[in-house]
């Protein structure tokens, strides 16, 4: 076995059972990976230095073909549901073994990262590529280990991906050629038939969703995070597209994380080491942050040049809309130096409501919260999920539910416990339409959503005069400095007001549809946070 690149001596491939004829590189940096994939013509160099690369047939996640293996380990804790599909040890054993012997003919690329930035809570992950642009994205999202930690280096958990490697459906036990598979009594991640990396970081963050409630009582969320300058937190909770990324990347806070989160007793910490952020229709201008860190090591996923150029075409759609980058987190100018921030003061719900209801920002009580966190509405945006090309409204349990192998309950009860014992004040933002639904309204323009964050943040949406929305029961501000008084109203929005009313109660009904999953788990103190439908004239 060749073995290239600074190797943790301690812990090789072999003690794991991993072998292969051709070349292992260990932990290269971000320039040797790059000259490797653009040897290898995995991707194209742009004219801002970042790579250019497609992840082929998958352009987003494939949540239907995500498994967990059913064992003593996981049969009593996992919420075998919606998101969480069993294979037996026996199906893990056999692909896993077929995907051992694939990758014994191939080049390796193997990272050891962390993930979790609090001590407390860190998590070893080996992490093994057959591309070297994945690796590359590897050393992007996560936290990278010092030359003496490496040095030292024993995985706690292994992943292991090759896009080439296919399943087959009929023999090997999984639904479709692709697959991400997750065993909790082996510790490890196998991932084959799919070139999209987010499969790799969905991954360790659906294992810290569980190992932190049930090991640590540590609340895991699918949310970003920043620091103002008098030290608050404040978190953005919300499905890709939403803008949690956007919205956390404020060049007047410091950038705590942008995607995964921890909250412990005293203190709230990223689970990452970068940034991954869709670039469709990125201009300097509306989000200076995330373009200005497009530059070399960063890797960007099936977007396309400016014609007779290397200027990447961020407008451009041709093959996705969920067009997407990595960067390591030190490439944002205000990212704080240790991704480790106080308890919050504020929370924002991001929902990028396709039905033009709900207010572009509005105010929640405890109960309210709860609801509204086991709830999770949103439209799912188009391309972030496999085959989805239109905006569509969903309902995904703590903003994440395609991520937690837990019940959402064992979640939302650990958020209640917090939200009791402080002064957090919580906010329901509308990412989406107003003046009518997808088709009609007309997005809310960012700058206005930046304002209201911000008057949020800095205490002035609560000296204003609010009024309770009539179906939702949530607390409208009549006024924010940056935004006209008629965007804040939803209703007023509308030119049919009855049109209104009536789109208001269809979406109170659907989510208390949504809800009924739940009735067993919920007391009257999350059901005094449900909306209640109106009698139309």
């Amino acid at each position: 076995m060749k073995q290239t690149g600074l190797m943790s001596n301690p812990c090789g491939l072999d003690s794991q059972g991993i072998f292969t004829n051709q070349s292992v590189f260990w932990n290269l940096e971000p320039a040797e990976l790059v000259e490797q994939s653009l040897s290898r013509s995995e991707s194209q160099l742009t004219s801002n230095g970042a790579l250019m690369c497609d992840t082929g047939k998958f352009t987003g996640r494939a949540p239907d073909d995500k498994y967990i293996v059913k064992d003593s380990t996981t049969e009593n804790q996992v919420w075998w549901k919606e998101f969480n599909h069993a294979v037996s040890p026996e199906v893990f054993k056999n692909l896993k073994s077929r995907l051992l012997e694939f990758i014994s003919e191939k080049d390796l690329f193997v990272r050891d990262v962390f993930a979790c930035a609090s001590d407390n809570y860190r998590l070893k992950a080996r992490v093994i590529n057959s591309h070297a642009f994945h690796n590359l994205f590897v050393h992007n999202m996560f936290i990278r280990p010092s030359k003496s930690e490496l040095e030292q280096f024993v995985p706690d958990w292994t992943v292991i991906c090759a896009p080439e490697f296919k399943a087959n459906p009929e023999t090997d036990g999984v639904r479709s050629a692709n697959f991400a598979i997750i065993n909790f009594t082996e510790k490890t991640i196998i991932i084959g038939g799919t070139g999209y990396t987010g499969e790799i970081k969905k991954g360790i963050f659906t294992v810290l969703n569980f190992i932190l409630p049930v090991e640590h009582q540590v609340l895991s969320m699918h949310c970003s995070a920043n620091e103002g300058q008098d030290g608050q937190t404040a978190l953005f909770f919300g499905l890709s597209g939403t803008g949690k990324t956007t919205l956390s990347t404020d060049p007047d806070r410091k950038l705590i994380g942008d995607d995964e989160h921890g909250w412990a007793k005293d203190h709230v910490f990223n689970f990452e080491g970068g940034c991954y952020a869709k670039v469709i229709n990125l201009s300097e201008k509306n989000e200076p942050g995330i373009f200005n860190a497009i530059r070399f090591g960063a890797v960007l996923e099936n977007t396309r040049f400016l014609e007779g150029t290397r200027n990447p075409d961020y407008s451009n759609a041709s093959v996705t809309e969920n067009t997407r980058v990595s960067y390591p987190i030190y490439h944002i100018q205000n990212a704080k130096d240790k991704s480790v921030g106080v308890p919050p003061s504020h929370i924002f719900f991001l929902t990028s409501d396709a039905q033009g209801v709900l207010p572009p920002i509005s105010r929640l009580t405890v109960e309210q919260a709860m609801f509204h966190f086991l709830s999770g509405y949103t439209a799912r945006v188009a391309g972030t999920e496999a085959g989805v090309k239109e905006p569509k409204a969903v309902f995904s349990s703590c903003f994440g539910a395609p991520f937690l192998p837990l019940h959402p309950g064992r979640y939302a009860t650990l958020l209640g416990e917090k939200l009791r014992n402080s002064k957090v004040h919580v906010w329901l933002v509308n990412t989406g339409w107003i003046g009518g639904a997808y088709g009609t309204g007309s997005r809310i323009r960012l700058a206005y959503t930046r304002s209201m964050v911000s008057a949020a943040l800095n205490g002035q949406l609560n000296q204003t005069e609010f009024h309770t929305h009539p179906v939702f029961g949530v607390q409208i501000p009549r006024a924010c400095p940056g935004v006209p008084v008629f965007v804040l109203d939803p209703r007023e929005n509308w030119s049919d007001k009855n049109a209104y009313d009536q789109a208001a109660n269809k979406l109170a009904a659907q989510f208390l549809k949504n809800f009924e999953k739940f009735s067993g788990f919920a007391d009257e103190s999350i059901l005094k946070g449900a909306p209640n439908t109106m009698e139309l004239v």
